[in-house]
């Protein structure tokens, strides 16, 4: 038992040693090699400071999640990439921009190859930003 003891003790203090050793090359390597720094993270906007919270009434946590998602909606819109497929508002947009005498919905529909529905949403959603006007009805021009 004594043996065993002595065994045990003796591999002990060679592992000690040897995590000693480790340890000090660790750092020989680390002097050695620049330690590359990561990509600074993106900062999210400096969220607005909230009223202190009455303790009656606990703090709303949904509120800023949907501030966040209404700010990503409001976001401009980045240019696509040239080998990005276009939205439906591009494709609907462009079909317009490049009729001269303005898109019907028929017209729109054969190009686009978009349901009725979808063609409805994009005129509306462009007539809404501005972008699209109505000729007539059913026709439709980009606002100069």
């Amino acid at each position: 038992m004594k043996k065993l003891q002595q065994q045990l003790t003796s591999v002990s203090k060679i592992l000690e040693t040897l995590l000693g050793e480790v340890e000090k090359i660790t750092i020989k390597i680390a002097k050695l090699r620049p330690v590359k720094k990561a990509a600074p993270a993106k900062k999210a906007a400096p969220a607005k400071k909230a009223a202190p919270a009455k303790k009656a009434a606990p703090a709303k946590k949904a509120a800023p999640a949907k501030k966040a998602a209404l700010a990503k909606k409001a976001a401009p819109a980045k240019k696509a990439a040239p080998d990005a497929p276009m939205t439906v508002l591009e494709t609907v947009y462009g079909v317009i921009r490049r009729s001269k005498n303005g898109a019907s919905i028929a017209k729109l529909k054969e190009k686009t190859s978009l349901s009725s529905r979808q063609l409805s949403n994009a005129v509306y959603k462009l007539k809404g930003k501005g972008k699209v006007v109505s000729k007539s009805r059913g026709v439709y021009i980009i606002k100069k």
